[in-house]
């Protein structure tokens, strides 16, 4: 594995959009090439060179790239979007948007991310040792199919409507969730640790939410099936005695899997 080192100049004062950063657009390029690719600033287009220092050897193949931004770049967006191979790792917060659209690698961020961070993720994992902003593993604003495969692991909290529309995949938060976890969700789990907001898994209708702390309130489309110890859910084991409720009933057709550990 081989780095690529990017520090961070001055903090944008608008937002900057940097999808180019990932191993897939670095790899065999050398530095000049990597400092000319081109981001979005405000109206205008910009070079990597304006608001990054790149050093270190890129090699061909993208997964035996590791990129490193040594910094805060809470203002930049879309870093590893679209990703297939590799590696990259924040030392600080990060923008909107990380690991959207991924579909193979590891991101790690050391800090927080914000909102729509691994939206419509197909594979790969982004783990997360801050906490997470609103619509983690989302969609789209219009579409339906949300996060469709990979994983995504946060340490922390993350806000609201974690896990809209999940469509495959897992999405484990160490801490508390905010409203809506699970609205929507169609496929794979989300593990909560901690507190799950209001409304959790509104008008799902698949997968399994597993909750080991508390539900903040419990929606009436819910019903209680039966009491397990030690579950399997989704093909992982649980410890413990959980209470399997069965809902949404708000929606017709299939139901998802809702688990209380008590």
């Amino acid at each position: 594995m081989k780095d690529i080192l990017l520090k961070p100049l001055d903090q944008p004062v608008y937002t900057l959009e940097a999808e180019v950063v990932k191993p897939d657009d670095f790899a065999g390029k050398s530095i000049e090439e990597i400092l000319e690719l081109e981001v979005y600033y405000g109206n205008r287009v910009g070079k990597l060179r304006d608001f990054f220092d790149v050093s270190g050897e890129a090699p061909d193949n993208p997964e035996e790239l590791r990129i490193v931004i040594d910094g805060d770049i809470s203002r930049i967006k879309r870093i590893g979007q679209k990703m297939k191979a590799g590696e990259i790792f924040v030392k600080g917060s990060a923008g909107m948007y990380v690991g959207a659209l991924m579909e193979g690698g590891k991101i790690t961020v050391e800090g927080n991310v914000d909102s729509f961070s691994g939206m419509m993720m197909r594979g790969g994992e982004i783990y997360i040792k801050g906490d997470a902003g609103e619509y983690l593993g989302c969609t789209y604003r219009g579409d339906r199919l949300g996060m469709r495969g990979g994983i995504i692991i946060v340490e922390g909290n993350s806000g609201m409507e974690t896990g809209q529309f999940l469509n495959g995949g897992k999405i484990i938060i160490k801490g508390n969730t905010g409203a809506f976890t699970g609205v929507h969700m169609k496929k794979g789990m989300i593990v909560v640790d901690g507190k799950a907001g209001v409304r959790t898994g509104g008008q799902m209708t698949g997968g399994a939410i597993v909750v080991k702390g508390e539900i903040e309130s419990l929606l009436p489309g819910f019903d209680l099936d039966k009491r397990v110890e030690n579950p399997s859910i989704e093909n992982e084991p649980f410890n413990g005695s959980f209470d399997k409720y069965s809902g949404d009933s708000a929606e017709k057709g299939a139901k998802g899997s809702l688990y209380v550990k008590i």
